[in-house]
């Protein structure tokens, strides 16, 4: 176990290849055996060090350089039980040293270019680059706060790229005219009603018309999940588009997990010129959830708040990642996953208000059914500004059995409180009594301030959703309008 992090074990440094002089070689093996004993150093080329507590975020079995995913715990990584999630220690020794608020930094993902270099000569070359002993003598020279200033400025312009360019700034959306039905509600102050679909696992889409055709007149618009619990079915993208055909306005969800940044920005030029304006951005479950044979599992090309960043780049700013200029810009409603229980709620909440800085304008919350611990989510959200900023629909769903409840429990940023349980097993129906319980919490929740809709997750259960909406009184009886392509 390295010295100054609470990872387990020790991981291999990445080690892509490279050409480099003998003399790189040198300065590489000699940080790699400094940095490597003390902080589990893995060689990023990129090192964050300084704004992340002194615990590496390169030891998260994903590599995700800007927090949690939404399975965060405080006990475990969902992924590798056998540690410790290695952001929540970071989030804790931040909070313990006074420094939570550099997290709100928008970190860049790995530039493979000098993916198994070292640092230090970055910093070297960055040094002369700023005027180099001279500098340092007339930065010696400045009163202790200017000082402090000058530090964390010259080491910020060696994380941050010119081709990236992060910082902790919001970056709302300029003035603009709603560009979705579901942007145009939420906009106007009405509540709103998303469902998710679960995409087909075959070719075939008789029965995915049919639940659009069953939820059209009941909801806003819907989801399409992007191959959850990393198992393949049919794409998000292909299901939106259906959607779109059959007169329901969709929300295209995108999973980092199976995109790099290429991939990403020609799918949202490709979604939005079919006219899909909703998109929601997520980590994505592991691979390791998803059946065997796996693929890569040691590190992904970008996470979603990287891929909320470069979609609001390419929407407000007109270029791509590489700055080439982007002629007609995607249109697009930039949503994100909230997380109410995947971690202290203090500690997610400074999460969401990252994805929020970072463009997200609306989010989808994980499943609720512990409305005490959601308040505190939202007075959290509320404490550091969030909720005035961003639009938030609460995810419920009807719990079928018991049985399915204890289930819930173990998936990741999921909590059912032991009353609820003890509701289902002693129900003649547990069925209905799930259904009874899902109608109470929305009746809980949708008059909460910061609350502007309700998003139905009954997956393989679409059938109940027009009735929880009937019986929630959470929308009038209309036809969702769908806006057209401009």
């Amino acid at each position: 176990m390295p010295g100054f992090t609470p990872g387990r074990r020790w991981q291999a440094a990445y080690v892509p290849f490279h050409n480099e002089p003998i003399l790189d070689r040198v300065i590489e093996a000699t940080e790699r055996a400094i940095k490597g004993p003390l902080f589990g150093c893995r060689m990023c080329g990129n090192c964050l060090l300084q704004e992340t507590a002194f615990i590496c975020p390169m030891e998260c079995p994903k590599g995700l350089r800007n927090g949690p995913c939404g399975g965060s715990t405080p006990e475990r990584c969902y992924v590798d039980q056998t540690r410790p999630c290695i952001w929540y220690k970071i989030y804790e020794r931040a909070e313990a040293l006074g420094r939570e608020e550099r997290l709100l930094e928008v970190m860049p993902p790995l530039e493979w270019d000098k993916v198994g270099t070292d640092t230090w000569a970055d910093v070297y070359r960055h040094w002369r680059e700023v005027g180099g002993f001279k500098a340092t003598l007339d930065g010696l020279k400045l009163p202790p706060e200017d000082r402090s200033k000058a530090w964390d400025k010259f080491f910020f312009e060696i994380r941050q790229p010119d081709w990236w360019k992060g910082n902790d700034q919001p970056h709302p959306a300029p003035p603009h005219d709603p560009v979705s039905h579901l942007e145009a509600k939420l906009a106007a102050g009405e509540f709103v009603v998303t469902a998710e679909i679960a995409p087909p696992l075959a070719a075939s889409t008789d029965d995915l018309l049919k639940k659009i055709n069953l939820l059209r007149d009941h909801i806003d618009a819907a989801n399409f999940t992007d191959n959850p619990s990393a198992t393949p079915r049919m794409s998000s993208l292909a299901c939106s588009v259906l959607a779109l055909q059959n007169g329901l306005e969709p929300v295209m969800q995108i999973a980092a997990r199976d995109r790099t940044r290429m991939g990403l920005q020609a799918e949202i030029l490709g979604a939005s010129a079919l006219g899909i304006r909703n998109v929601l951005c997520l980590t994505g479950d592991h691979s390791r959830l998803g059946p065997s044979p796996h693929g890569r599992m040691d590190i992904w090309d970008i996470d979603s708040i990287q891929m909320i960043w470069i979609l609001r780049q390419m929407r407000d700013e007109r270029h791509f990642l590489d700055g080439r200029e982007i002629k007609h810009p995607p249109s697009l409603f930039i949503g994100a996953a909230g997380s109410p229980y995947a971690a202290n709620e203090r500690f997610q909440a400074l999460r969401e208000q990252k994805k929020v800085n970072a463009g997200a304008q609306f989010f989808q919350t994980n499943l609720v059914y512990d409305v005490e611990g959601f308040e505190r989510y939202l007075a959290a959200l509320d404490q550091r500004g969030v909720l005035g900023r961003v639009c938030l629909l609460a995810g419920v769903t009807p719990v079928r059995s018991a049985k399915a409840a204890h289930i819930m429990n173990e998936v990741p940023g999921v909590k059912i409180p032991q009353p609820l349980i003890e509701r289902l097993e002693k129900s003649a129906d547990a069925k209905e009594e799930g259904v009874q319980i899902t109608l109470e919490i929305v009746e809980r929740i949708k008059r909460m301030p910061g609350v502007c809709g309700i998003h139905f997750m009954a997956v393989g259960w679409e059938s109940i959703v027009p009735r929880l909406v009937k019986e929630g009184g959470v929308r009038q009886p209309a036809m969702a309008q769908v806006m057209q392509p401009a």
